[in-house]
């Protein structure tokens, strides 16, 4: 491999792994607000959208396997930062809660279209946040908020 070929990897590795965290602060932040709701829609609705974050950490795992990068494995600081901000929104009730979901959901919008700006991100990567993993979170904003107006 040569260099530019190393550093463009390694600059993809970085991108992805750093969307990773993010899915996994994603599900850990979930896993917490559904133990807080009561209504069998809300929870439904929650776990679906925790199931999609699975999914896509899933998929960025897999890219980054495939680059020959080892995965990271939890969320990080941007992780216990979210789950201490669910943890107050909780105490304060569902639509607050709500909320920081759903301002998580626009935060990791913004890192998925920073990673697609980058041209050292791979295009096969590129593809797949364009065609499955970016839209989902629309979707997920969309729910959230029909569930905060209901």
């Amino acid at each position: 491999m040569n260099q530019i070929t190393e550093n463009v990897t390694d600059e993809c590795i970085d991108a992805c792994n750093k969307l990773l965290r993010g899915e996994l602060a994603a599900i850990e932040t979930y896993t917490q607000a559904i133990e807080k709701f009561d209504t069998e829609v809300e929870r439904t609705a929650l776990e679906a959208i925790r199931a999609d974050h699975q999914y896509s950490a899933d998929e960025l795992r897999r890219h980054l396997v495939d680059m020959g990068a080892t995965p990271d494995e939890d969320s990080g600081a941007w992780g216990n930062f979210a789950t201490a901000l669910e943890g107050s929104a909780k105490l304060l009730g569902e639509s607050p809660a709500l909320a920081v979901l759903e301002q998580g959901e626009k935060h990791g919008i913004s890192e998925y279209e920073e990673a697609l700006a980058n041209p050292r991100v791979m295009a096969e990567i590129k593809e797949v946040i364009r065609a499955r993993l970016l839209p989902a979170l629309d979707e997920h904003i969309a729910t959230l908020s029909r569930l905060r107006n209901k």
